[in-house]
């Protein structure tokens, strides 16, 4: 009986199938090393960084949110003809709608009395409304934030994400428009003040601006 040749018993299919399972899984490393991204830590991608940071987005938001406003807002006696002629149609005409509407306005005036920060302003032509503008250090409010219109909650991960995002303009505001600003030398000078409030009383107006200049 013929011996047989231990190297001629091996089967052609096995080998082919061998060869093609090496190359299908040499395509699926190749595929997963051009879709991996390498991330250099402390780098702008490193996932650290990518925590949301309410300074960073409010000096991104807060140029274009300045010039909205400024853009936008009527004086301060047209607004306040306008609210007392039709509140509603002053809503539409001049405000970010919403379930307290949120106004821009141009005041010029004489500063008055002030508490942490919050000074009233006498303006002329300007009767039965009270005006209030902050001017820091701490600025409250949302005002900045929901003026836009297009900054909603959805866009952020929690009620805290969105309640900093608010925070975070405010204080790109202040340094911008605030920055070495004497309060305490304010009572008796004019000021112009551009920016928003929040209508809760349509007689009592609380300003966050976005631009102050003193006379």
């Amino acid at each position: 009986m013929a011996m047989t040749d231990a190297r001629t018993s091996k089967k052609p299919g096995k080998s082919r199938a061998g060869l093609y399972a090496a190359g299908v899984a040499l395509l699926v490393l190749a595929g997963i090393v051009v879709d991996t991204t390498v991330v250099v830590i402390g780098s702008e991608q490193d996932a650290r960084q990518q925590a949301f940071d309410p300074d960073r987005y409010g000096a991104a938001e807060f140029p274009r949110i300045r010039d909205t406003v400024m853009e936008r807002a009527p004086d301060a006696v047209t607004l306040a003809q306008a609210l007392a002629a039709d509140k509603k149609g002053a809503v539409a005409d001049y405000a970010t709608a919403g379930t307290f509407p949120v106004f821009p306005v141009t005041v010029t005036g004489v500063v008055g009395d002030g508490k942490s920060g919050i000074y009233d302003v006498q303006v002329d032509g300007l009767e039965g409304v009270k005006v209030r503008v902050q001017t820091g250090p701490a600025i409250n409010g949302t005002e900045l934030r929901d003026i836009p219109g297009d900054i909603a909650f959805g866009q952020f991960k929690n009620q805290i994400e969105y309640q900093d995002a608010g925070a975070g303009i405010n204080r790109a505001m202040s340094a911008e428009a605030l920055a070495g600003l004497d309060r305490d030398a304010l009572p008796g000078k004019t000021i112009t003040v551009t920016g928003a409030f929040t209508m809760i009383n349509p007689k009592n107006w609380l300003i966050t601006p976005v631009a102050l200049e003193v006379q």
